[in-house]
């Protein structure tokens, strides 16, 4: 069984060069290759950092299993 299955969700570091701090913003795993550790996502959350137009709500990313800080399956959360 792979480590991140499609519709978990994995809370990414994304290190903002410039300043030094980190953006932590969730994605939603399409697949996962456990031999590269890469995770390929769709990005959920608004970017707070421009990233100059690089990243964005919706943007397809491949991630690091570095970068991942934290796992959640989807029905982790929770709506009120």
């Amino acid at each position: 069984m792979p480590t991140y299955e499609q519709g978990d969700y994995v809370k990414v570091e994304f290190p903002d060069e410039t300043t030094g701090i980190s953006e932590w913003m969730w994605v939603r795993v399409n697949r996962c290759d456990e031999v590269n550790q890469l995770v390929f996502g769709i990005l959920d959350n608004e970017p707070l950092n421009g990233y100059e137009g690089k990243v964005k709500l919706g943007s397809e990313l491949a991630v690091s299993y570095s970068q991942i800080r934290e796992h959640k399956k989807p029905t982790e959360f929770t709506t009120r």
